[in-house]
């Protein structure tokens, strides 16, 4: 009995402080109190099913032998460092799924065949996995300064010289939103692109094609409201692509932030004639952005000037996004220069 017992020990061991990580990362991390609430309840929960296993708890202490265990002294170099609170969570996680499952099969060994709790938890653990993760991802994504979105129609000159002008200018992000071409096409101009921009430490978004997105090696995909849902484009590219998502109002926020966007559009911020807008969003909602989802990036849109970005900055927006005003114009890199100016 002793070696299982000393199994069910080490790992309820690991289960609980697993938990505990994950508790702090979505306690002060995420600030996420009903994600806080249920890791709470899965420990809670874990502490009664391995209570109504058939061992002694004293019997189960007495099997712990810290000092005689081989397991002590071995390590792997990826356990010795986390590069951030994604990583954090994720090792934790899988800590917590590997130790509910060993419980289990240790359990079954055990008079009365094991306790039914243990799978339940391993599912509730599974769940809160996949909710956990994508909403620390956004901890990747650096947040752009600005973000030049390409449209040939809106362009003076050649697209491309004004994807070029515009890094020099110092946008930090290019967005290829071309609504109308054949997949073959954007592909073709995606990659281009990248080709431009990856070297230089531009991040490439490509507008609504996720498929266009990932065969061009570009860093992200951007997502308006009725383009396809996030959890299935996430299903699709997992980490490999960022998600935008373009947000007018706190609601639509609150769903992009819980579904793991890397990036919110936040928008419009003044009447803009690149797209009919009813609603116009305003200052207003950037400050209720940065106050309730400040810890996804973001960048504000809709009219936006270098005239006018001066007042975002003042109300603390970090990026904005704009098109027409610099496709439009003679000397793309001038105008960029003067909202990363007004911006900084």
């Amino acid at each position: 009995m002793a070696p299982i017992t000393r199994i069910i020990d080490a790992n309820a061991n690991r289960a609980r402080e697993a938990i505990r990580v994950l508790e702090d990362l979505a306690r002060f991390v995420l600030d996420h109190q009903p994600l806080c609430e249920r890791l709470k309840s899965l420990r809670h929960d874990l502490r009664l099913a391995l209570a109504g296993l058939p061992v002694d708890p004293i019997a189960l202490l007495a099997s712990r032998d810290t000092p005689g265990d081989v397991g002590t002294a071995i390590s792997t170099p990826s356990e010795l460092s986390r590069s951030g609170a994604y990583d954090l969570a994720a090792a934790n996680a899988s800590r917590l799924c590997e130790a509910i499952r060993s419980i289990e099969e240790a359990a079954k060994t055990l008079p009365g065949a094991g306790s039914p709790a243990f799978e339940s938890l391993r599912y509730r653990a599974y769940a809160l996995e996949q909710e956990l993760l994508p909403l620390l991802a956004a901890g990747r994504t650096r947040q752009p300064r600005l973000c030049v979105l390409l449209t040939e129609s809106l362009c003076r000159l050649p697209w491309m010289e004004v994807a070029a002008r515009a890094i020099d200018g110092g946008a930090d992000a290019v967005q290829l939103r071309e609504k109308n071409l054949d997949g073959g096409e954007l592909l073709r101009r995606a990659e281009a692109l990248v080709a431009l921009a990856g070297p230089r430490g531009v991040t490439v978004f490509v507008n609504d094609r996720p498929d266009v997105a990932l065969l061009a090696g570009a860093h992200g995909v951007h997502l308006g409201q009725t383009d396809l849902p996030i959890g299935r484009v996430r299903e699709l590219v997992g980490a490999r692509l960022l998600i935008g998502v373009s947000t007018g109002c706190a609601a639509e926020a609150a769903a992009a932030t819980t579904g793991g966007a890397d990036l919110c559009g936040l928008g419009p911020m003044y009447p803009t004639t690149t797209k009919d807008k009813p609603r116009i969003a305003g200052v207003e909602y950037l400050r209720e952005y940065l106050a309730s989802y400040g810890r996804v990036p973001h960048l504000a849109i809709g009219g936006i000037t270098p005239e006018n970005a001066g007042a975002l900055r003042q109300a603390g927006c970090q990026g904005v996004a704009v098109s027409s005003v610099v496709c439009g114009a003679d000397r793309p890199e001038a105008v960029c220069a003067a909202l990363v100016r007004a911006l900084t």
